[in-house]
């Protein structure tokens, strides 16, 4: 038996709404099985290539669904650096919706920073939020998308 192509899996409770439109054009396109996980209802365009999964509130229910479904030919979507650093440690690819592709060498520099940045929230230092979404954002983010999309059709398998 072969391996299965990669598919995607999104980290869908914090992906913004052009990101997930991006996704759902790609899905369709690509014939790429895209399954998006959140912990409050969604809904996504009818295709044989996208499905929705609902989980359980709590803290880190989606990402540890997502790890127990994830292959190494996978692709993950997530803002959320400790769950891209662990989809980096098994092989597989995590992007983030700004369309950085994540490595071992820049989750953690992002665990250190977050953690950084928690300390000083909760000593009481108004630190922000990040910027918001733009076009550029999002052009780099279908660019990731078509890169892995265009590897995975080349190999049939992974990116």
């Amino acid at each position: 038996m072969g391996q299965r192509a990669g598919q995607v899996w999104v980290d869908a409770d914090a992906c913004p709404v052009p990101i997930k439109d991006i996704l759902f054009r790609a899905a369709t396109r690509s014939q790429c099985m895209t399954t998006l996980l959140a912990n409050h209802s969604m809904t996504v365009p009818p295709s044989p290539y996208l499905s929705f999964v609902q989980v359980p509130s709590g803290f880190d229910v989606a990402d540890s669904e997502i790890l127990k479904r994830l292959e190494p030919c996978d692709l993950v979507v997530t803002q959320d650096v400790p769950l891209a650093a662990e989809v980096v440690e098994r092989g597989a690819l995590a992007i983030s919706p700004r369309g950085e592709r994540y490595t071992a060498e820049n989750a953690r520099a992002r665990l250190a920073i977050r953690d950084f940045m928690t300390e000083l929230r909760d000593s009481g230092v108004q630190t922000g939020g990040p910027a918001p979404l733009d076009n550029a954002d999002k052009q780099r983010f279908a660019n990731a998308l078509d890169s892995w999309l265009a590897k995975r059709s080349q190999t049939g398998t992974r990116a």
